[in-house]
């Protein structure tokens, strides 16, 4: 972590931007990335440096919102059987196939809170693109979540005086916490799909 601030503070403020742009657009082609961390280091230098909550925001949403559409535009070009075939790992036939029946059912609304979903959320934007979502309404449902979450990191960021470790303290909580919002509001419209289905009409 403390290698990650050394870095991202030797950086100017155009450079810095577009370090988070990087991290932020890198996230969605490979997951394992810690972006979160790159973009809250980023955006705390950033707030130290004379720069702008609202700079560092527009920037992870360009590189964000960029990463995801790249991956729908894949997802739409190759089909969700090839993805769950040629990457079985990455997505696991038979939970990809759960988030894409959650998709079909619930538009944006599922694409939202999948988003939250640690381990999940990766999955969303080529599965959202290998099942036919338009793709208008999927980015618009992405930029709702990542809006939201990196609007989150970014004011903690600038708030977080000079402890960059309490920080990322802060943001691994609003992380857990927001993991289990989101399961738990994914719970309950899985649990009340199936009572519907099986209560006589």
């Amino acid at each position: 972590m403390h290698a990650w601030l050394d870095w991202l503070s030797t950086l100017s403020a155009p450079w810095l931007y577009g370090a988070i742009v990087v991290a932020a657009f890198a996230e969605n082609i490979f997951p394992p990335l810690p972006a979160d961390t790159v973009v809250a280091l980023g955006a705390f230098v950033a707030a130290r440096t004379g720069g702008s909550a609202v700079g560092a925001w527009s920037a992870t949403m360009i590189g964000n919102l960029g990463g995801a559409m790249t991956m729908f535009a894949i997802g739409r070009r190759v089909g969700l059987h090839w993805l769950t075939a040629r990457y079985p790992r990455v997505f696991p036939g038979d939970a990809t196939m759960r988030v894409a029946l959650r998709f079909r059912e619930r538009g944006i609304a599922a694409i939202v809170v999948s988003r939250f979903l640690p381990g999940v959320r990766a999955l969303v934007p080529p599965v959202a693109g290998a099942i036919g979502m338009r793709a208008v309404r999927s980015a618009s449902a992405m930029a709702i979540a990542s809006g939201a979450w990196y609007g989150i990191v970014c004011w903690l960021a600038f708030h977080a005086g000079l402890n960059a470790d309490a920080l990322l303290e802060q943001i691994a909580a609003q992380q857990r916490i927001a993991g289990v919002v989101a399961a738990g509001i994914l719970a309950i419209v899985i649990a009340s799909f199936v009572w519907r289905r099986r209560t006589p009409q």
